[in-house]
């Protein structure tokens, strides 16, 4: 159940990110910066404001581009393969 507890707010940073990135209202350059408050503002309404907390925040922050970055590049090479 632990690591449900720790996968959700990661997960859900993720599908959040992504979904921004998909709209082109924010420019790709902005969303790691709002990975990065979004993940240290979760992390001090779970945990409070403490140096654990901001580090776990810059965690899910961290997480939660490469996975956009990963799903990025996936489809992209994707993508590619079928025009060949």
């Amino acid at each position: 159940m632990e690591f449900m507890m720790d996968f959700t707010p990661y997960a859900g940073l993720a599908v959040l990110l992504y979904a921004m990135r998909q709209t082109k209202r924010v420019p790709n350059r902005y969303i790691p910066i709002i990975a990065v408050v979004l993940g240290v503002a979760f992390s001090y309404w779970q945990q409070g404001i403490s140096p654990s907390a901001t580090v776990e925040g810059l965690k899910y922050a961290l997480l939660g581009i490469g996975t956009v970055a990963g799903v990025k590049y996936f489809l992209e090479k994707k993508e590619d393969g079928q025009k060949d």
